[in-house]
């Protein structure tokens, strides 16, 4: 009988996002694959450090401790197959139980992403993350130099997420970025009562739901809304989740505040946005990716 993923929450994760080849990678930033291979060859029983998105699949994988599987994580990875070796090496000298891997060696390898059902791809590589998007897959550019996560919540998954163009489609983003605040704000007040159409980090936030209705490894899981929006915007995004019948343990209406300081207290293991600004906020204190969708996923 062949193998399936089905009904576990799968993520892939480059390399680089998961460890940290940032050393590495200045050799092959140089231009020279194969000086950036016989490095990798030269350190193969070197175990590589922890990455930005370690603590995230470190969490995620203890949810399978006792029982039957309910998260799968695969590296999907421009690097050559010799680096795949480091990696392998590397994630076993962590106990991360890590048994699949794709390496392309330089070409993009998004394509992988369907046959292997995944619904959440985090990497450093920007076009990647864009071309995962685009083919309807949750994805993320992990910021290589951002904080790493806090060590006070051993047994427990915290993972904070933006609301526009992340939970939620970017409908009302393109109302604010088109016509105002005060346009934003009675677009939204009208439709308090109209869900908002989902965004790409719906299905994450339904798995993550599921695994919080779980008891896998002893593990548990907080959740948080961290958004730009405020009274009375709030309403629509909270009765979305409502209609969802999903629900998230803290929601921060920020009003456009900084996000950074709010995610230092929150200590999330991970947090997502569509904006660069937020993210560079929130990089100087937690594990940030940047979400590459909607109108204004190049703003600062």
């Amino acid at each position: 009988m062949p193998v399936s993923l089905h009904g576990q929450l799968v993520v892939a994760i480059s390399a680089r996002a998961l460890f940290d080849f940032e050393a590495e990678n200045q050799v092959f930033e140089a231009g020279d694959d194969r000086a950036y291979m016989a490095l990798q060859q030269q350190r193969l029983d070197e175990p590589a450090p922890r990455g930005v998105a370690f603590s995230l699949v470190e969490k995620l994988l203890a949810f399978n401790e006792g029982g039957a599987p309910q998260v799968e994580v695969v590296v999907l990875s421009r690097n050559d197959p010799i680096s795949g070796m480091r990696v392998f090496r590397s994630a076993r000298h962590y106990g991360l139980p890590i048994e699949r891997g794709v390496f392309t060696r330089g070409a993009s390898p998004w394509r992988y992403l369907k046959p292997l059902s995944a619904q959440l791809f985090l990497s450093t590589n920007e076009a990647d993350v864009r071309q995962a998007l685009q083919a309807g897959v949750a994805a993320a550019r992990v910021m290589p130099q951002a904080a790493r996560a806090s060590a006070a919540h051993p047994h427990e998954l915290r993972i904070a997420f933006d609301g526009d163009a992340v939970l939620f489609s970017d409908e009302a983003e393109q109302v604010f970025q088109r016509d105002g605040l005060a346009a934003f704000q009675a677009h939204e007040t009208s439709r308090a009562h109209q869900p908002l159409p989902a965004g790409p980090f719906k299905p994450v936030l339904e798995a993550l739901q599921r695994l919080q209705h779980s008891t896998g490894g002893g593990m548990k899981v907080r959740t948080a809304l961290v958004t730009a929006r405020s009274a009375p915007a709030h309403e629509r995004a909270i009765r979305t989740l409502m209609d969802w019948q999903i629900e998230v343990d803290e929601a921060m209406f920020l009003g456009g505040l900084p996000k950074g300081e709010f995610l230092r207290e929150f200590e999330p293991d991970f947090f997502f946005d569509d904006q660069a600004g937020h993210i560079a906020s929130a990089a100087a204190h937690v594990p940030a990716g940047h979400v590459a969708m909607g109108v204004a996923a190049g703003q600062g």
